[in-house]
């Protein structure tokens, strides 16, 4: 029997296969079954294997073949079982050393002419590999993928025929190189190319500088969108240990471009009519979804009450405990998900609500109806509350715009801020709670009384209570102050007032 290593993943997590190959005799004909509660992608990869042996002039002896991936109480799933079995079928017929092939992970996806085609999760069966001491073998496309792991006994061929002969020495597999890792070529904007909305950008900054999410409220033209798209060129750079973690969500879910990391924070602008799997992520093999995907960068959800309400309701869970847990009926896949929630809505539908010129003649009833299709607890989960003007048409070309801050001014502040809450407690204010909370956001009497006197007369919850404590947090933190003062508190709560001023928005 043939015993070879491949691995398949249980959300973040990977586990390791064993792709066993036993060759019976008896038979009069070639017979092949795959066990081990494989799926249908595993089972056609019989078609698969047969037809690229036939490529390369081989044909299966006279036997019954049998591929068991163990354990066998696991659901298996993916194409990426078609390398390793080729492999254990190759070593069966000894054409493959078997115990050198045993000191490799094996993974990749077979074409009918035996090339090794891109399959997902190379990176984090990389990293895998080489914490358990062993190679990998991988599709030639990824090779560099693999590198990005420090692993450096990589086999990554592009054909079975490559592979073939480097273990029978007539060509050595190089290498892959390691892919710089470039700047996009997309377009960044600026924050001083956004006209006006100078709270706006104050709020955005605080939300940069604490990890807090937002929501904008104007009518349509006024920014919304436009300010959302600037965030990323105000927050700080990835760490190393995030760049790796978000790199290896995007690989398990085949996004991973160009074969090299994810250095730049992700941004992922869903649209409202994202269905609840396309964002908590699922299927049958439970891939993430746009929650993990936004890991580490800012999820943008633009026309929020359009969004259907239990897709919106997904969202409560994963902002509280930075996870979100995909359950199915064979197991339970973990992704993390510390995105930062950027959401924008028109007031009302026709989106001019306040505008005797341009409202509609329901106003303002209709936008009570329209702004409850968002919960009061999503709404409770949201730290700063935000209206966005319409712009005045002066301001367009106005002197004091060109004056305005640029991305990179502002960004200095929020690395300084951010800075000062990683030293202080490891992590952003965000997400402070429980003792922290108590020990990092001190108020004294005055500004306690201030609070509890606020917070009584707007309906508080404990909730919104404890998210104004921390954006004052960091509002004092931009100042570069370790004590909270009045105005930081003020300003916090300016951020979350019983309703939303003309807009109307209830918490």
């Amino acid at each position: 029997m043939i015993n070879l290593n491949s691995i398949m993943f249980n959300g973040m997590d990977v586990t390791k296969i064993d792709v066993q190959i036993q060759l019976a005799s008896g038979f009069a004909r070639p017979d092949f079954n795959i066990i081990g509660l494989a799926d249908r992608a595993v089972k056609e990869s019989a078609e698969r294997i047969l037809n690229a042996l036939s490529a390369l002039n081989l044909s299966l002896p006279e036997k019954r073949l049998t591929v068991n991936l163990s354990p066998a109480d696991i659901e298996k799933t993916g194409s990426h079982f078609d390398l390793p079995i080729l492999c254990g079928i190759l070593c069966a017929m000894d054409i493959l050393p078997k115990d050198e092939m045993s000191k490799y992970v094996i993974i990749g996806e077979i074409g009918l002419d035996g090339t090794i085609t891109k399959t997902n999760g190379v990176l984090p069966a990389s990293v895998w590999a080489n914490k358990n001491n062993l190679g990998i073998i991988c599709p030639g496309i990824q090779g560099s993928e693999a590198r990005w792991a420090g692993h450096t006994n990589i086999l990554a061929p592009n054909h079975v025929l490559d592979l073939i002969n480097h273990f029978r020495g007539t060509q050595i597999l190089p290498l892959p190189p390691v892919k710089e890792i470039t700047n996009t070529n997309e377009k960044v904007g600026d924050l001083n190319e956004v006209h006006g909305q100078e709270s706006a950008k104050r709020a955005l900054e605080i939300a940069a500088a604490g990890g807090h999410a937002m929501l904008m409220v104007g009518p349509p033209g006024s920014g919304k969108t436009m300010l959302a798209s600037r965030l990323p060129t105000i927050m700080p750079e990835m760490t190393p240990n995030e760049i790796l973690e978000t790199s290896i969500i995007y690989s398990i879910a085949g996004k991973l471009e160009n074969q090299t990391l994810m250095s730049k924070r992700p941004f992922r602008s869903v649209h409202h009519t994202a269905s609840p799997v396309a964002l908590a992520g699922g299927g049958s093999d439970a891939k993430p979804g746009e929650i993990s995907l936004a890991h580490n960068g800012v999820l943008f959800l633009d026309e929020l009450p359009e969004f259907n309400r239990a897709t919106l309701e997904i969202l409560r869970q994963p902002m509280e405990s930075g996870k979100i847990v995909i359950s199915r009926a064979k197991r339970n896949s973990t992704y993390p998900a510390h995105f930062q929630l950027i959401a924008a809505m028109n007031p009302c539908p026709c989106g001019h609500l306040g505008n005797a010129a341009l409202s509609c003649s329901r106003a303002p009833r209709c936008a009570e109806a329209y702004q409850n299709k968002i919960s009061g607890p999503l709404l409770d989960r949201i730290d700063l509350h935000v209206d966005v003007d319409a712009v005045n048409p002066w301001e367009m070309k106005s002197k004091e715009n060109t004056q305005s801050e640029s991305s990179a001014q502002i960004r200095e502040r929020v690395v300084a801020a951010r800075s000062k809450q990683i030293a202080r407690q490891g992590y952003v204010n965000a997400l402070l709670d429980g003792s922290d909370m108590d020990k990092y956001v001190v108020l004294n009497d005055e500004l306690t009384n201030f609070l509890n006197t606020a917070a009584e007369k707007m309906g508080m919850s404990a909730r919104g209570y404890n998210r104004i404590k921390r954006i004052a947090r960091t509002i004092a933190d931009l100042r570069g102050d370790d004590n909270i003062i009045l105005s930081d508190l003020a300003e916090a709560l300016s951020y979350r007032p019983v309703n939303r001023g003309k807009y109307g928005v209830k918490q």
